[in-house]
């Protein structure tokens, strides 16, 4: 197992409102003064790791080394290093986190799963969306 650190860039960083309060704003359901520190979330970019990720998965593809790359994201910035790995015999699993990928990654997966479950606002587990199987034939 490995994890990959980049480096967050916090020059021209800002805070961001958040989708549903916004739409909430348009709406006129609620005023600015009633906007609350959780309805914002910080933005800044993170460099680097997709790079060292790719390299991991490339190298680990020439040694020869793994059976299997479990990558534990849905950035289709993979594509090129998980074409790498299948070309090498490697079966390659993308961890989606319950989020939706798209199909420039998925067809370059042998499986997707995903081992995270998403809470609600109340902090119980979101119900699955009930949908065709994720993995690939």
């Amino acid at each position: 197992m490995a994890l990959r650190f980049g480096e967050r860039i916090t020059e021209n960083a800002s805070y961001v409102l958040k989708p549903k309060p916004t739409k909430k704003l348009f709406k006129q359901e609620i005023a600015l003064s009633d906007l609350e520190e959780k309805d914002f979330y910080l933005n800044m970019k993170q460099s680097g790791v997709d790079m060292r990720i790719g390299l991991d998965i490339a190298s680990l593809a020439y040694e020869g080394i793994v059976d299997q790359i479990i990558l534990i994201s849905g950035d289709v910035d993979f594509v090129p290093a998980s074409k790498v790995a299948r070309r090498h015999g490697i079966d390659f699993i993308v961890d989606n986190m319950n989020e939706h990928i798209r199909d420039d990654l998925r067809i370059h997966a042998d499986g997707i799963v995903s081992m995270v479950h998403r809470m609600d606002e109340t902090g119980n587990p979101k119900k699955k969306k009930s949908s065709a199987s994720e993995n690939n034939a």
